[in-house]
């Protein structure tokens, strides 16, 4: 069975990783002390006085092996990762040795060890370790999905309850076959034994589980995706699956209800399931935003000072008005602000310009108006709104208050966006949806920004910005 498989793989992996271990410690010695010596001399190998020809250094080597080996256990490196992402595996690499770094320090530290060891060697130790772990981990990937594709070390499993999170987990088992499972079947009481959905069968009811379950004796898995309507028979259909040994897990069906990515918190022994994860909530998150973009804003205005400058200038001498553009937008927490931008209109009454969304070839636009708009350059006073703290330099893009009155009634989860600052450019702005474009597809994007924030993705939008995101055929 894949349990036993596994058992036997992780055995394979902790003595790969040891072997890794001192390979690395090794190599770091002769890059440290014998740089110009041929890789494949073998005299480090001879004993001397009963230690490696790189001497007292090979004493850490006690501690090293079993602590790495520990330390990569605890942040689970042998715990099953079928269908983690290859970017989430690497961090989980490189996370788990930057602690084993750390480890290694507090050794040298503490430990009664004699000889001082170089900070250059601890640094190519590290460095060393670290690629030969992911170069082993991304060719062990490569090589189980080339088995499962061929039918091996597969997981095979079953399904107890159909629903519309029972036909999106068969969507995904199918679509990543790389994954290696294979499903024999669904246990349904809604749905006639004749069903299938893509080929996968209803093979029995929940009152036929138990003696199924005895027959299966090749399962390794066990899926509840009831509905919502069915979780009064969760507890018994629980209680059953765990009867048999079987590994269970529970995919809950709240897509409908909270489409989102939800994160659990324990409270004293009681599971808190909140609706939306939004790392900027975070006070350490926000400060290093909010620092990046007062130093962003602050070298923009620096460098865009001049043409500023001289836009400002035409503005003013091609048509009548005030040069900067103010207008109410809805902010973080709803609040409400005034967004500077410069004027590409021609005068409005303020009734008028509340109202009207901007379409193409709108009459109202200026000739060096549809310039400046087309290329972004009538956002550049939103720098000062930046460093004021009413706006950030990524973002979701603030809206009118009329039309956020709107949308919220008609758009679901429209104002979600109202909980992290809005941006002078964003995930929605990078992907097109900028001017007349789906609002539902713009939220879309905000919302995945809200969720998946990090810092890496920031600069993944703005670097876009660059590429793309001035000049946009859908900027009117």
């Amino acid at each position: 069975m894949i349990k036993d498989n596994q058992k036997l793989l992780n055995r394979i992996l902790v003595g790969i990783d040891g072997l890794f271990i001192i390979a690395s410690f090794a190599l770091a010695y002769f890059l440290k002390f014998h740089p110009l010596s041929p890789l494949l001399q073998i005299g480090f190998l001879v004993p001397r006085f009963g230690y490696f020809y790189f001497g007292e250094y090979a004493k850490a080597l006690w501690y090293l092996v079993p602590g790495y080996l520990i330390i990569y256990s605890s942040v689970n490196l042998y715990s099953p990762r079928r269908a983690i992402s290859k970017r989430s595996e690497c961090f989980g690499i490189i996370r788990a040795n930057a602690i084993c770094s750390l480890y290694f320090i507090a050794v040298l530290f503490f430990m009664k060890i004699s000889v001082q060891y170089s900070r250059w060697f601890i640094v190519y130790f590290s460095v060393t370790n670290t690629f030969l772990s992911l170069c082993f981990r991304m060719f062990l990937r490569y090589l189980l999905k080339k088995f499962r594709r061929k039918g091996l070390n597969l997981k095979h499993i079953i399904l107890v309850g159909y629903s519309d999170i029972c036909e999106k987990y068969i969507d995904e088992i199918l679509a990543n076959p790389a994954w290696g499972y294979k499903i024999h079947g669904i246990i349904s009481d809604n749905k006639p034994n004749t069903y299938t959905y893509r080929g996968i069968p209803v093979i029995a009811n929940t009152d036929s589980l138990e003696s199924l379950l005895q027959r299966h004796e090749t399962l390794d898995e066990i899926a509840i995706t009831l509905s919502l309507s069915d979780y009064k028979k969760l507890e018994q259909i629980v209680k059953t699956c765990e009867k048999s040994g079987v590994h269970t897990k529970f995919i809950p069906d709240y897509n409908r209800i909270i489409p989102t990515q939800p994160y659990i918190e324990d409270m004293n022994g009681i599971a808190v399931v909140n609706i939306r994860k939004v790392p900027l909530s975070n006070w350490v998150n926000k400060s290093i935003k909010r620092l990046i973009d007062i130093f962003g804003a602050t070298v923009a205005l620096l460098i865009f000072g001049i043409p500023m400058i001289i836009i400002a200038v035409i503005i003013k001498t091609t048509s009548k008005g005030p040069l900067i553009f103010c207008q109410e937008r809805v902010g973080l927490h709803n609040k409400k602000f005034k967004m500077y931008k410069f004027r590409s209109m021609c005068q409005q009454t303020e009734k008028d310009e509340k109202k009207a969304w901007t379409v193409k070839n709108d009459p109202r636009v200026t000739p060096i108006g549809r310039f400046i708009r087309k290329t972004s350059i009538d956002e550049l006073p939103q720098l000062f709104n930046v460093l004021k703290g009413e706006m950030s330099l990524i973002g979701p893009r603030p809206e009118r208050p009329y039309f956020v009155e709107q949308f919220k009634e008609t758009i679901p989860r429209y104002m979600i966006k109202h909980q992290v600052r809005p941006g002078l450019t964003g995930w929605a702005q990078v992907n097109g949806y900028r001017g007349d474009t789906s609002i539902q597809k713009r939220i879309d994007c905000d919302l995945y920004y809200i969720e998946n924030w990090t810092l890496s993705l920031d600069f993944k939008i703005l670097v876009l910005t660059f590429l793309k995101g001035f000049i946009n055929k859908n900027a009117y």
